[in-house]
């Protein structure tokens, strides 16, 4: 699997794993339960990590609801 998004914005997590779904692209959020053990502080960031044979559909997903610059390189 690759990264594509990595943050600790909940709600731009949210919005990403529902695009994806809706796109049928598998996904997983990973770090979700160490970012919530960390507390407030936000050392963690949860990330979305991607099949990669799906890599580039799912980047031009993103790209196209105008959150290129959430993308990973």
């Amino acid at each position: 699997m690759i990264e594509i998004v990595r943050t600790n914005d909940l709600v731009l997590i949210s919005f990403v794993e529902s695009l994806l779904k809706d796109a049928g692209i598998s996904h997983f959020v990973t770090d979700s339960n160490m970012s919530i053990l960390e507390g407030s502080v936000g050392a963690i960031a949860r990330r979305v990590l991607v099949d990669s044979d799906r890599e580039a559909e799912a980047r031009q997903l993103l790209k196209d609801a105008c959150l290129e610059r959430e993308l990973r390189t």
